[in-house]
């Protein structure tokens, strides 16, 4: 693979898994694994890459250009060898996280417009118990 991509670009939200990801210098170094962004603030946080030593990640900053038929890095072979190794979960990740748990738990206690809080396990019907709950 040469490197240059003719390609439209597309946002980073639309990269699906699976996509080559090149260096700066044309060497083909793995494929798109997973895409890491802070949802809440709408931020690209970087790529995770598999290649044959493993995962690693790639921060944004690093990443040229992105297409449906290749990712462009700002680095050379060299550099990318250097990436370091993707062990899971970010601080974007974490964030969105706790923020859905805490949004789940709002809503279990009905405290959003339209959640009228969920039944406990033991008073639902459809858990085999019966309709009215124990004291």
């Amino acid at each position: 693979m040469t490197g240059f991509d003719d390609d439209q670009q597309i946002g980073y939200q639309a990269l699906p898994r699976g996509v080559p990801i090149v260096t700066s210098d044309g060497i083909t170094i793995g494929t798109v694994e997973k895409v890491l962004d802070n949802a809440r603030e709408h931020i690209f946080d970087g790529i995770v890459i598999r290649t044959e030593q493993g995962s690693r990640f790639v921060d944004a900053p690093e990443v040229a250009r992105i297409s449906l038929r290749q990712v462009t890095l700002t680095i050379d072979a060299q550099q990318a060898a250097q990436l370091a190794a993707y062990r899971g979960g970010s601080g974007a990740t974490k964030i969105t996280r706790r923020h859905w748990w805490n949004r789940l738990g709002r809503c279990r206690r009905g405290g959003f417009v339209g959640c009228s809080g969920w039944a406990s396990r033991r008073s639902h019907p459809a858990a085999g118990s019966p309709s009215t709950p124990r004291r």
